[in-house]
């Protein structure tokens, strides 16, 4: 039976590079994929981008309000990539709810392996929509660790704001000129939550 599969990570644990890698072994064997990535993140518009400068087209930008499993369906059979054997999605954090249950019904109905890759929670600790649900749902959970400025495994992930530091605001923010973001170890992003006099964890 196909799995859904969540793969999450803090910033910089190399979720996408692993998506593309993914993507890559799938089609050294023949194998059908479609990549789908949700259209609220801009960083890379329509592709997939790496931090280390790979790249891959996504062939679904899944909008606020679409069926991803009607959009899939109709791709594959659009560029005739049937059977389709897995679907990758990147960014899966800021999918909706029920767009994660389409990709539940993907995985159960169509019998088509689903790997989701994102954040579990953001800069103020909160997890996103999207990741609850996949944590709800997704048959393997896989955590990809990455490295705090300490040498620490990574876990919370700290957004600066022009190089400040910041833990209020909206909970989406793309990175980019103004906004950045670096993972950081728990004693660190306490360390980081006491110079700028905010208190996110009790």
């Amino acid at each position: 039976m196909a799995k859904l599969h969540f793969k999450y990570g803090a910033m910089n644990s190399g979720k996408s590079d692993t998506l593309i890698k993914t993507a890559y072994n799938y089609d050294e064997r023949g194998l059908a994929t479609l990549t789908v990535k949700p259209e609220l993140d801009t960083k890379g518009e329509d592709w997939v981008v790496a931090r280390g400068g790979a790249r891959r087209r996504v062939d679904v930008l899944a909008a606020a309000g679409d069926d991803v499993r009607a959009r899939v369906q109709a791709t594959a059979d659009e560029r005739g990539l049937r059977p389709l054997h897995c679907v990758l999605v990147d960014e899966s954090q800021f999918l909706e709810p029920a767009q994660i249950d389409d990709l539940f019904r993907i995985a159960k109905q169509d019998g088509i392996s689903v790997i989701c890759y994102g954040l579990r929670a953001d800069f103020r600790t909160e997890m996103f929509p999207g990741a609850s649900r996949l944590f709800e749902l997704a048959d393997n959970i896989e955590k990809l660790p990455t490295m705090c400025r300490c040498g620490s495994q990574a876990e919370f992930n700290c957004r600066a704001l022009d190089g400040r530091f910041v833990f209020e605001g909206e909970q989406v923010a793309i990175d980019g000129s103004e906004v950045t973001y670096m993972s950081l170890c728990g004693p660190c992003f306490m360390q980081e939550q006491e110079r700028a006099g905010v208190t996110v964890l009790g």
